[in-house]
């Protein structure tokens, strides 16, 4: 992996594949660039690819103390790696970043997101609230696997299954990441949809949920579309919160698909 500092001097490993106009992919909490190499591969004959490792994940840096501000400066890092008119896509919590670096001033004018996990309205702001707590409970006392176990339990994973993952290699990688669930879960706020910083995103925004995810979550994210200026939803049938790369891949290449023209006719 190649490496960029960030502009506090924090070192952030991004891998680079694939010819064409340039794609970051923005990983979403308890994931490394690794996780992004299936979706990389289906885009790479159509598209220069940059994944790369969150900070505190795999090769990147975590020099301290964490802000918002911080992450989209290693976003806005890797987008200047990629080149000019990079466009971005955002899985879960990492749309979320890519969306607060987009309305802090990054240049994209493209950008897609999938499912960033918002949890608006009353009941929403509750569940945020609680977890939020208990997050917070179990890292500071240590408890690295606690906290994945209640990450784990907030995406619909089974205890039973949760438990077999805690027998299995996986397992320590978690543990070696689970101090960056606080990042994603500040990036999140509240729970509720930042309506009027996100007027500022002028990026064209493809919100994308999956026809199976949860009742809540697609209206969040059609919350959330609303809100955007150039903001447009797209449901995909049969999918869920975690998406077959080879069902994504093709819509994002056709909405990116402008970017791919002017490259080739400049080339």
């Amino acid at each position: 992996m190649d490496r960029i500092l960030s502009a506090d001097g924090t070192p952030i490993a991004y891998r680079r594949q694939g010819d064409g106009p340039p794609l970051v992919l923005v990983g979403g909490a308890l994931t490394a660039s690794a996780a992004d190499v299936p979706l990389a591969a289906l885009l790479a004959p159509r598209f220069t690819v940059l994944t790369y490792d969150r900070r505190g994940r795999g090769a990147s840096g975590d020099a301290g103390p964490w802000s918002v501000a911080r992450e989209a400066e290693d976003l806005a890092a890797v987008v200047g790696a990629a080149g000019a008119g990079a466009s971005v896509f955002g899985m879960s919590s990492g749309g979320a970043l890519a969306l607060e670096a987009v309305a802090a001033g990054l240049p994209v004018e493209l950008l897609a997101v999938y499912e960033p996990p918002y949890t608006p309205g009353a009941s929403g702001l509750l569940f945020k609230a609680r977890c939020t707590a208990r997050l917070h409970r179990l890292l500071a006392a240590g408890d690295r696997g606690g906290a994945v176990e209640l990450f784990l339990s907030m995406t619909g994973v089974a205890e039973e299954t949760a438990a077999r993952m805690r027998r299995t290699p996986l397992w320590a990688e978690l543990e070696a990441m689970a101090h960056t669930l606080a990042y994603d879960d500040a990036l999140l706020g509240d729970g509720a949809v930042p309506v009027e910083r996100f007027a500022a995103v002028a990026a064209r925004t493809l919100v994308i949920c999956g026809g199976f995810s949860s009742a809540p979550a697609r209206a969040a994210t059609r919350t959330l579309a609303d809100a955007l200026p150039r903001g447009r939803h797209r449901t995909l049938t049969g999918q869920m919160r975690e998406v077959a790369p080879q069902v994504i891949a093709p819509v994002l290449a056709d909405f990116f698909a402008k970017d791919v023209y002017a490259y080739r006719q400049a080339s």
